[in-house]
């Protein structure tokens, strides 16, 4: 956080030396020294402010929230690790001058592993063809959204939101600003392979319709098969070859593996719809920091 903080710091009093701006760090229940460092952070700097949260709750509703919490102009979210860069922050606030609301940071290049590169283009071009709306590839929620558009993001009421969605959605004027992504500088990551699951189906359920109609296109496949095997069946006289039973087993697996699919499937809509339902707050915050004192200084 502190390596984070002190380049933003710099980049402003470099390149962006007319704006104020505050810094609104949020963490989710860290356990290895991090609060300490906010804290001191916040005490040397008024417009440093930290919101800690009483647990990890996940790579898409705590960053929202976060968002939610700021008061600019504008707003420019960024992960700790420096993947995303911060020199990219003149570039995004340019395009923000030019009049547009939305400025999405766009991974063009990749230094992470090349097989989880190839994987996540595979997901966002699923994704994309398969959603409801015009998704864009390769962005992770890096960028710049204008006050109006973060005003929209707090009226959502949406327990289990989707930023890359909700951009795609909203209609805001919007535009993209080019980079490569660079590797993790400090830390490791806490996503493992069903926490990324999780993520993808939750994109998924949340914007498109995708999977719950194919489940529906391949129940009426298998009803016609059903019926023409039927009548084959009735027409064709004599009594059943000896090898019939033999392909009863691989049959009833194949049928058995189709509806254990299709109730994962609705399973997943029904889990959507439980969680916007509930009506659970995005975080349960601990608590706050420096959010009483009034921001006076632009790079101070």
């Amino acid at each position: 956080m502190v390596p984070l903080c002190e380049r933003v710091m710099a980049v402003f009093a470099e390149s962006l030396p007319q704006y104020r701006y505050e810094i609104v760090l949020i963490d989710n229940a860290s356990t290895d020294g991090t609060r300490a460092k906010i804290e001191a952070l916040c005490a040397a700097h008024a417009h440093v402010r930290a919101i800690f949260n009483a647990r990890n709750f996940g790579q898409f509703r705590s960053p929202f929230y976060g968002i939610c919490q700021t008061t600019g102009d504008c707003t420019i979210p960024l992960c700790a690790d420096f993947q995303d860069p911060v020199e990219l922050i003149p570039s995004l606030v340019a395009e923000w001058e030019h009049g547009y609301r939305v400025v999405c940071a766009v991974k063009t290049a990749s230094r992470e592993n090349p097989v989880m590169r190839f994987c996540r283009t595979c997901y966002y071009r699923l994704l994309r063809r398969a959603s409801d709306v015009a998704l864009i590839e390769h962005f992770t929620g890096f960028g710049l959204y204008d006050r109006r558009f973060v005003d929209v993001m707090r009226a959502l009421d949406d327990p289990t939101p989707f930023l890359r969605g909700v951009v795609a959605e909203l209609g805001f004027r919007m535009t993209t600003v080019p980079y490569t992504q660079a590797k993790r500088r400090a830390g490791r990551t806490h996503n493992s392979l069903l926490s990324l699951y999780d993520a993808a189906w939750q994109s998924f359920t949340a914007y498109t319709k995708t999977p719950i109609r194919a489940v529906s296109a391949v129940g009426w496949l298998l009803l016609l098969s059903a019926v023409l095997s039927a009548v084959l069946l009735t027409v064709r006289t004599g009594a059943a070859s000896h090898t019939s039973f033999l392909w009863q087993l691989p049959l009833a697996l194949f049928l058995s593996a189709v509806h254990l699919i299709a109730l994962g499937v609705v399973g997943e809509y029904l889990l959507l719809l439980r969680d916007k339902v509930t009506q659970r707050p995005l975080v349960v915050e601990e608590r706050r920091l420096n959010f009483d004192k009034t921001n006076d200084a632009r790079d101070a």
